[in-house]
């Protein structure tokens, strides 16, 4: 059997938009297919606050596919209940977590041999960091980890490889923060500071692509 028979077919072209059955309804998911596709690794990527506009569409969302993607990593974006095509509601963080899980096993089903990234940016980190602490996948990724909004200190022991990428300017998040919460940790995580980089980034997207290539290549 070819390695194109058994691959599913929403990894089959480029980019692939369909739906999952989640925990509230059906979720609104994104495969995306690098050209060079070399490596065995699926990356989940987490979307910002739904409350506040954030969904897979986002520019450091849509970075990040694209990092992983040049490093031959297969991504899904989705969004959580109750944005955009997702049913259901926001869920303080609760449910989101479930939806989440929700694709992870859908990837587990479809891609049973694949590492598996976590990665997030700003809300997302949290719900990408809560399950990572469950699973422990191959590599977690944390853009603007929003520990400054969600309870980050008491989640279990964080044993996964973890980079962290926070921009100096943020005005979100109090860098600050962030830095104590990644002095706190151990093992200890690999931290990227971006001098006068805004939460979003603005400016700047292009070397914080260039940023996680450069470093996730060399773990």
């Amino acid at each position: 059997m070819s390695v194109l028979s058994q691959t599913p077919k929403q990894f089959l072209s480029e980019e692939t938009e369909f739906y999952l059955s989640g925990p509230a309804g059906r979720l609104q998911v994104v495969t995306s297919t690098p050209k060079l596709d070399v490596e065995n690794i699926t990356a989940i990527i987490c979307h910002p606050h739904p409350v506040y506009g954030g969904t897979l569409k986002n520019k450091v969302v849509t970075t990040l596919n694209r990092a992983f993607k040049e490093m031959g990593i297969r991504t899904v974006r989705f969004n959580f209940r109750g944005v955009a095509k997702s049913e259901g509601e926001y869920d303080h963080a609760v449910g989101e977590v479930d939806d989440l899980y929700a694709v992870l096993r859908w990837v587990q089903q479809v891609r049973p041999h694949d590492q598996i990234w976590l990665a997030g940016f700003s809300f997302g980190t949290y719900i990408a960091t809560k399950v990572a602490t469950q699973i422990v996948p191959a590599q977690l990724v944390c853009v603007a980890p929003a520990v400054e909004h969600f309870d980050f200190a008491n989640l279990p022991p964080i044993t996964c490889p973890l980079l962290v990428v926070q921009g100096d300017a943020d005005e979100v998040v109090p860098p600050k923060l962030v830095y104590d919460w990644v002095a706190s940790l151990s093992p200890k995580p690999t931290l990227i500071r971006l001098a006068g980089a805004s939460h979003f980034f603005h400016g700047r997207l292009l070397e914080l692509r260039e940023q996680l290539i450069s470093v996730l290549h060399a773990e």
